[in-house]
């Protein structure tokens, strides 16, 4: 039986001390694909693919997984305003678990209300220009994901740091 996906909580807790994190930012005709560092502090836009079929799109993911020796994914959630699972939820539920039957790769999903708006506004403040928006949104919706749960997973780390006793940190 392929691997569910994981609350970031436990995501956390089955991770190694340092490894690379792909943001997936999962659209019905892009797939926006962003990159954390080794110490997962930062996360940076990768690319942009053009969806395809699942099983092509699954294959260049795994490669983009292998390429940057990633310990897993966090996908966006496309939850509704009001938090509940819409049609969009439900395809990126759908996807993840397909793509779970072809790699073992741990996946925890993370609310992405409001990223592409977001990002989208940042770059109109930024002056960049139609096209180029339309051509980086889904990269950068996916790094703005991908800092979110990476923001996360430092809160958790740092609560479940043992305590500093004496001296100077």
């Amino acid at each position: 039986m392929p691997p569910r996906p994981l609350p970031i909580e436990d995501l956390a807790a089955s991770l190694p001390a340092k490894g690379r994190l792909i943001g997936v930012d999962l659209g019905t005709k892009k797939i926006g694909l962003a990159l954390s560092d080794v110490e997962r502090r930062i996360a940076t836009p990768l690319l942009t693919i053009a969806r395809t079929k699942f099983a092509a799109d699954a294959e260049r993911l795994i490669g983009e997984i292998a390429r940057f020796d990633c310990v897993a994914l966090i996908v966006g959630l496309p939850l509704s305003l009001d938090g509940t699972e819409g049609p969009r939820a439900q395809a990126t539920r759908a996807f993840v678990r397909n793509f779970a039957e072809k790699s073992p790769t741990p996946v925890a999903f993370w609310d992405e209300r409001f990223s592409t708006a977001a990002v989208e506004r940042s770059l109109i403040a930024n002056d960049v220009s139609r096209a180029r928006r339309a051509e980086v949104i889904d990269k950068m919706a996916a790094a703005y994901i991908l800092q979110g749960a990476l923001d996360r997973l430092a809160a958790i780390a740092a609560n479940n740091s043992p305590p500093h006793i004496g001296g100077r940190s």
